[in-house]
């Protein structure tokens, strides 16, 4: 059954979540706790990194689902888990900018192991069905054998997309899990932690709440109690004494306390759940990756602030936009109706007939109002910026360029939260102004999105008041009426506002 488009719009917030965390996370690694709401994407940390960047977590995730995408299932015989395996080892050898030792150690051993066996068996590492993740899941339950401490969290912060390889089958979804977490984490905790995620993801998409305790079945019956006991402590307890955070355990804890204890019901939860996750100290980057994964589950890409899904970035040479692709990729792939090269989020263009616009937004010419047309014109319109309100080809993506998902329907069920939605775009249109930019506000045919957006810009940035700048939009773009739910949404936002 093909995803609506809210759980689509929930499904590519997961791994976009799990970055945008990570990088608020690192910065703060293993320092001083910062003070909460303070953390900001600043970089350093144990890259060091950039600002913005993500680090291990994210990037060991983006190896996942490099062979996600492509739909193979992450069962223990799979290709598609060799093809991890295979990712892991290149990525420790080229890519990991840092690394924790257990992960390290076990693909170490791994590669050696694999290399071994080769030679003796008169075979290549690089054959297609070479049994990498049977190198890799060996080492793995060899050093959680002999090391009492092997149930970290290295398997649980790379496993939000996961959640998404199987989304109408929680089964497959469990297992992708145990074989994932497997590779370089056997110990029966940090599995049953992903196992929890997972789910905790997949329900999310779904049904568009998150439930801890929705995976608890598809432990061990032994290991129930336990976990369904660690959960209350985490919903009952201080967020702040979920540190250290090392242990799995705990750093599942410490991830959902956060969530839990910030969700009040007000708009801003994602943001806040995220700060608190980073000020509970200790490994930041990781608890604030886990939270980040299910944050994105539940309020999706157009719940996440436009501010850090732009600035997000990191290895190998990726944007926030290609883990929005990654994410939808995996999740449509699994449910067999895979993504087609020349279909977004994989078009190249968006190849739409409409007509050229571009016009000063009334309010503030630092603004220009236009179409899908105006978008290759950026330059001739003045514009060093853009905030696109619909889809955006690949070669089409600027720089300073922000990509709001904001769908054209009147149906209150294909939205997330319309209002947030609408506000972050105005808040993204006046931040890169703030900046120095003339912005592009823009989406297909400038009919309901890009009024829409206009008209909260210019009452809650410009002090105009609602009616006067309904009117005013309405003769820049040359209409006499503009209605929906978008602008009915925007303008109940506008006269809220203006009280």
């Amino acid at each position: 059954m093909e995803p609506k488009p809210v759980q689509r719009d929930r499904a590519a917030g997961v791994l976009l979540g799990q970055a945008i965390g990570d990088a608020l996370g690192v910065p703060y690694e293993f320092r001083s706790p910062v003070r909460e709401g303070g953390a900001e994407m600043i970089g350093g940390g144990l890259g060091p990194y950039a600002p913005g960047e993500w680090s291990d977590d994210s990037q060991m995730a983006i190896c996942i689902a490099q062979a996600s995408a492509a739909g193979g299932a992450l069962s223990s015989d799979s290709d598609a888990l060799n093809e991890v395996a295979r990712a892991f080892i290149d990525w420790k050898n080229a890519g990991a900018t840092d690394i924790g030792n257990q992960t390290r150690d076990v693909l170490g051993a791994a590669e050696g192991y694999a290399h071994y066996g080769a030679r003796i068996g008169d075979r290549s590492v690089d054959e297609p069905d070479f049994p990498w993740a049977m190198c890799c899941t060996k080492e793995a339950t060899d050093y959680s054998a002999g090391n009492p401490r092997a149930a970290g969290n290295g398997a649980l912060m790379r496993n939000g997309i996961v959640g998404l390889t199987r989304v109408h089958d929680r089964r497959a979804t469990a297992a992708a899990a145990r074989a994932v977490a497997s590779l370089t984490h056997a110990d029966p905790l940090a599995i049953a932690s992903c196992v929890l995620h997972a789910e905790s993801v997949r329900v999310a998409v779904l049904e568009g709440h998150l439930d801890p305790r929705a995976g608890l079945d598809l432990l061990p019956a032994d290991e129930q109690e336990q976990w369904s006991q660690w959960i209350d402590e985490a919903e009952n307890g201080d967020p702040m004494s979920f540190s250290p955070n090392g242990f799995t355990v705990t750093a599942f804890r410490a991830a959902w306390s956060a969530i839990i204890s910030t969700d009040t019901g007000a708009p801003g939860h994602p943001t806040r759940a995220l700060q608190r996750a980073v000020a509970i100290g200790n490994d930041t980057d990781t608890v604030a990756a886990i939270a980040g994964a299910l944050i994105g589950a539940r309020y999706g890409v157009s719940g996440l602030p436009w501010r850090w899904r732009r600035d997000v970035h990191g290895w190998p040479g990726l944007r926030g936009t290609d883990l929005i692709s990654l994410a939808l990729q995996t999740a449509l792939a699994g449910i067999g109706a895979p993504v087609e090269a020349g279909e977004w989020p994989l078009a190249e263009r968006m190849v739409v007939e409409t007509r050229r616009l571009g016009v000063a937004h009334p309010a503030d010419d630092r603004v220009v109002l236009g179409t899908e047309a105006d978008l290759a014109h950026r330059d001739e319109l003045g514009c060093t910026a853009v905030v696109s309100l619909s889809r955006v080809g690949t070669a089409e993506m600027q720089d300073h360029h922000v990509v709001q998902w904001l769908v054209d329907s009147d149906d209150p069920e294909t939205h997330a939260d319309l209002p947030i939605a609408l506000h972050d775009a105005a808040d993204a249109v006046v931040g890169l102004v703030d900046e120095g930019h003339r912005v592009l506000l823009h989406c297909v045919r400038a009919e309901h999105r890009t009024p829409s957006v206009a008209l909260l810009y210019a009452v809650k940035h410009c002090g105009v008041e609602p009616a006067q700048a309904a009117d005013d939009i309405r003769k820049a773009l040359k209409v006499n009426r503009i209605g929906g739910l978008l602008w009915s949404t925007a303008m109940e936002e506008a006269m809220h506002h203006a009280r």
